[in-house]
C-alpha cells in the first residue's frame, strides 16, 4: 500500500483539475472510478487503481515541446509515431511527473500510467485495468449498459484483448496509425488466452 494514498489522490486530483479541460478532468474521474471498480472485481487494491486512473491524463494538455522534454526523462527513445504526434507521450510524461513531483515510485502505478495509451507486452494487471478503464468508462460514446454487460463474464486477459481489438479496428477504420506496441500486445494476449479472439465474438 502506498503511504498517505488518500492525501496523494486528492493532491493529484487537484493538479489534474487545474491542468486539463473540464471534460478531460471528468473523463479522468470516470477512469479512476472504473479502475477502482475493476480492481475490486479482479482482486487488486482499489485505492491504487483510483490513483493510477486519476493520474493517467494529467499531462494531456501540456505543450508538445514540454511533453517531449518530460517524457524523454524516462530513458526510452521517442518513437517515430510519438515524434509525429507528441500528444501520445502524455502517459509517459505523467509517469515521470508522478515520480518527480509526487514521489510515487510504485512500479505498478508507474507502468499503468506510462502504458495506458498503447499498452505493452507483459504488462501487469493494474496496467491492464487502467488501459481498459480508459476505453470503457461510461462517458465513451459506444459504452452503454448492454455493452458493459457483455464484458462482465470475461477474465482480465479476455477483457483487455476485446477492448484492445476494438480500439485497433476503430483506428484502422479511421485510417490512423496503430502503434506497433498495440499490435504486439494483441498477439501476446491471444497466446495468453488460447485463441480467445478467434472463438469468441462480442
Amino acid at each position: 500500500m502506498i503511504e498517505n494514498i488518500d492525501n496523494l489522490i486528492e493532491e493529484i486530483r487537484k493538479v489534474t483539475k487545474e491542468s486539463v479541460s473540464e471534460s478531460r478532468y471528468e473523463h479522468s474521474v470516470r477512469v479512476a472510478e472504473c479502475s477502482r471498480d475493476l480492481c475490486l472485481r479482479f482482486g487488486l487494491d482499489e485505492k491504487t487503481g483510483y490513483l493510477a486512473g486519476i493520474s493517467h491524463d494529467m499531462c494531456k494538455a501540456l505543450p508538445e515541446d514540454l511533453l517531449i522534454s518530460i517524457a524523454s526523462r524516462d530513458g526510452e527513445a521517442i518513437s517515430e509515431l510519438e515524434k509525429k504526434k507528441p500528444s501520445l507521450l502524455h502517459g509517459r510524461a505523467a509517469a515521470v511527473k508522478l515520480q518527480e513531483d509526487f514521489d510515487v515510485f510504485d512500479i505498478d502505478v508507474i507502468e499503468a500510467v506510462k502504458n495506458h495509451t498503447f499498452g505493452k507486452v507483459g504488462m501487469g494487471n493494474l496496467a491492464k485495468i487502467v488501459f481498459v478503464a480508459d476505453k470503457i468508462e461510461p462517458g465513451r460514446p459506444h459504452v452503454d449498459e448492454a455493452y458493459l454487460k457483455r464484458l462482465e463474464a470475461l477474465s482480465l486477459n479476455e477483457l483487455i484483448y476485446t477492448v484492445l481489438n476494438e480500439n485497433i479496428e476503430y483506428l484502422q477504420k479511421k485510417g490512423k496509425t496503430v502503434a506497433p506496441q498495440s499490435l504486439l500486445l494483441l498477439d501476446w494476449l491471444k497466446g495468453e488466452i488460447g485463441g480467445f479472439g478467434e472463438k469468441s465474438q462480442l
